[in-house]
């Protein structure tokens, strides 16, 4: 199944959590932080998300990381 099809199907499942910018999910492909603030920024803001995870008791600073535009938003996918 393509990475986008599991992370459509993972983020209508309930969150791990949300912080200011983020609604943090568990997918099968890794954690993915919907982007919740309407517009996303160009780049996509990944030092905003690895703050923001700490909160939520997340540290992905040594995950790989990339960024998928869905139907529902920007979708920062963090993987190992």
């Amino acid at each position: 199944m393509p990475i986008r099809a599991l992370l459509e199907e993972a983020l209508v499942e309930p969150s791990i959590g949300e912080t200011p910018c983020f609604i943090w999910h568990a997918t099968p492909v890794g954690i993915a932080a919907l982007w919740r603030l309407g517009q996303a920024p160009t780049p996509p803001p990944f030092e905003d998300a690895l703050k923001e995870g700490l909160a939520v008791g997340l540290d992905l600073s040594r995950e790989e990381r990339e960024f998928h535009q869905l139907g529902v938003g920007l979708v920062l996918l963090f993987h190992s």
